[in-house]
């Protein structure tokens, strides 16, 4: 469920931690991990805060989607499921998505469409479909992307999540197929 001011009020009541606070916390417990399993935990709470549209300001204001992008450039598969995921989930907004294109996460999500982990893979799909506008098109639309995607679409005997992705990629993003 989304929240407002007032249900998060009503949440947290009069003594709770506010959410710009809490994402706070996060954030430095993050930073201040050593261990890959901690890190993964925060990375994946942050992602699933990442959906809703009351946390979109507090997101950019914490600098959480360069994290996100951080998270994606790591050897940790998860820590790159997790980071794509937060990219994923904040990008339908148009500010997120315009930071992400700002910050050089176009290639990071494109270079996400070859994980072996379905997840990731499914993320960075839902993410292009968000990121993909008249400003970013030339470079999201690269054949050799389109080939991969168009892939994806053909594949609903192996994956229906992938292929109705990719096909409504295609359908939004891609003329040539209407």
């Amino acid at each position: 469920m989304f929240t407002n001011n007032q249900r998060q009020e009503e949440r947290t009541g009069k003594y709770g931690t506010p959410r710009v606070q809490y994402l706070q916390e996060l954030v430095t417990r993050f930073q201040n991990a050593s261990d890959e399993e901690t890190k993964e935990q925060i990375v994946a709470n942050l992602a699933n805060f990442a959906y809703d549209p009351y946390n979109y300001t507090f997101l950019r204001q914490l600098n959480v989607i360069e994290l996100f992008l951080d998270c994606i450039t790591e050897p940790n598969e998860r820590l790159v499921e997790f980071g794509v995921g937060g990219i994923c989930n904040c990008c339908a907004d148009p500010a997120n998505a315009a930071l992400v294109t700002q910050s050089g996460g176009i290639p990071l999500v494109i270079q996400c469409l070859s994980s072996p982990v379905r997840n990731t893979v499914n993320y960075s799909l839902g993410a292009l479909y968000y990121l993909c506008n008249a400003s970013n098109k030339k470079e999201i639309l690269k054949p050799e992307v389109v080939d991969v995607i168009k892939r994806y679409a053909a594949a609903g005997e192996v994956s229906v999540s992938f292929s109705n992705l990719a096909q409504a990629f295609l359908d939004k993003h891609v003329s040539d197929l209407k």
